[in-house]
């Protein structure tokens, strides 16, 4: 349930085409319709898959919870070239590698609960649209066929192309003159290939230029506006999409006399001890192994500390302290809860509120709204130490509805693999503490402390009972 029934216009989201801050105006009132680039399912999922993931998924909470409408669709591509590789390489067909690799994505999707798209559609399923949209760009002499090679875009009709990457055409066309192996069948360096002809055991389709196949910038074109029409409101990926990828999109609807993305958003890089994350570097990242090691939440919250357009560090350093941060998060709602503080039901702090959807609403500065709530538990506690339990709870109620809006459920623990005792044994191992502290057989009491204390499990005496979280 959002803050209210009104749509609020004072959203301003920070626009790659327009290198600026603008507001949000939708294409239609009160709905928001995003595109938001999904994986080539090559390999399986990384860090950087999951920071995208996160970044859109907390951008569509916050405006669901604020009182949008929100339609997301978001693709698999489930054709290209390092999928035909993998295949080749393997002994498999393409489809198989495809499957494979797609589950492997969406089980990772699921343990970060993502919310899932509306539409999902995948790149050999529109085959028909992207020829339609070729031959459309072939009669407009947008484009033109180079026999047995394929159909390629013509990048000098657009004025404007670079505008995405905020380079200029003749900067662009500087940079792809450097290179040596510029495609002499080009009329520029910079047209892209559309249709790429068949080659011998790749997967191939009939066309009026041949059997093949399409290119990767024509797929999310044909899916992005199937599925959300002209015009739709935001297109979202990483930063390394921005160019030449959503440029080339851009580029093929702007030539067809369509309206395309209202807003582009990127998010930013993945850096793993301090370097871009890359196979060439090495720390190529697993993500189903990050979400073992910290948990869901813990990933979900280490993505937020961080505004979507910078890039930030997700080493195992930082994985681990946002881990122990959720373990104290969790902590907290166990010592609201044993001091009968009213957690689901009551008034909440409105001027938090108010200062929370300002950070979220200047570009969806999480980080900031990230340190409203913090202090929303940080304050709670301290009433809670002065005996205001109304004033703690009015704290807390508000500090969990906030995680929640960012998807961070406090005090429902993840399934981590930890070592030492787990949850239901630490609480037993803490009620023979109390006993024994009650019996004045202190001696046990230290015990049972210390040997937590060697499992990595600290307590904390509070005035209304014991507090605990794992270090």
């Amino acid at each position: 349930m959002g803050v209210g029934t009104e749509i609020d216009v004072s959203l301003h989201i920070y626009d790659t085409m327009e290198r600026q801050k603008v507001p949000f105006v939708p294409r239609t009132e009160g709905e928001v319709a995003m595109y938001v680039c999904g994986p080539t399912v090559y390999d399986v999922p990384h860090l950087g898959h999951g920071r995208t993931a996160l970044t859109y998924d907390v951008i569509r909470r916050y405006l669901e919870w604020t009182g949008w409408n929100v339609i997301v669709a978001s693709n698999v591509t489930d054709i290209d070239d390092k999928i035909i590789n993998r295949a080749e390489t393997e002994g498999r067909t393409e489809p198989e590698v495809a499957a494979e690799f797609t589950k492997a994505y969406d089980e990772q999707m699921e343990r970060l609960d993502i919310l899932p798209a509306e539409s999902r559609p995948h790149a050999t399923q529109f085959i028909e649209g992207m020829v339609g949209i070729i031959t459309e760009l072939v009669d407009r002499e947008a484009a033109y066929v180079v026999p047995n090679k394929g159909v390629y875009f013509s990048v000098e009709g657009l004025s404007d192309y670079g505008r995405l990457a905020g380079r200029d055409l003749d900067q662009l066309l500087e940079d792809a003159g450097q290179r040596v192996d510029v495609d002499t069948d080009k009329r520029s360096p910079l047209d892209f290939a559309l249709w790429k002809s068949a080659k011998a055991g790749e997967p191939s389709w009939d066309t009026p230029w041949g059997t093949g196949r399409p290119g990767w910038h024509t797929e999310c074109v044909a899916m992005s506006l199937s599925a959300l029409g002209p015009g739709f409101d935001i297109h979202g990926g990483g930063d390394d999409l921005c160019f030449p990828h959503h440029q080339n999109e851009w580029a093929q609807v702007t030539a067809t006399g369509q309206p395309f993305a209202r807003h582009w958003v990127h998010s930013a890089m993945v850096n793993v001890a301090g370097e871009k994350m890359s196979k060439s570097l090495g720390n190529f990242t697993n993500l189903a192994e990050a979400i073992d090691t910290a948990g869901p939440r813990a990933l979900r919250l280490l993505a937020m500390q961080t505004h979507y357009r910078r890039a930030m560090e997700m080493g195992r350093e930082a994985l681990m302290a946002a881990s122990a941060a959720i373990d104290r998060l969790d902590a907290f709602r166990r010592r609201m809860t044993a001091a009968g503080v009213e957690l689901t039901a009551g008034d909440t702090d409105p001027t938090t509120v108010a200062a929370f959807k300002t950070a979220m609403d200047d570009d969806f500065g999480t980080p900031v709204a990230l340190d409203h709530t913090f202090s929303l538990v940080r304050g709670a506690n301290g009433s809670l130490d002065d005996g205001d339990s109304a004033s703690a709870g009015v704290q807390a109620r508000t500090a969990l509805m906030l995680f929640s809006v960012l998807g961070i459920e406090v005090g429902f623990a993840d399934s981590v693999a930890v070592s030492g005792p787990d949850d239901a044994e630490i609480e037993t191992l803490i009620e023979q503490r109390r006993e024994a502290r009650e019996g004045k057989d202190f001696a046990t009491a230290d015990r049972i402390r210390d040997q937590l204390a060697e499992a990595g499990v600290v307590l904390e005496d509070t005035s209304t009972g014991v507090v605990w979280h794992r270090t």
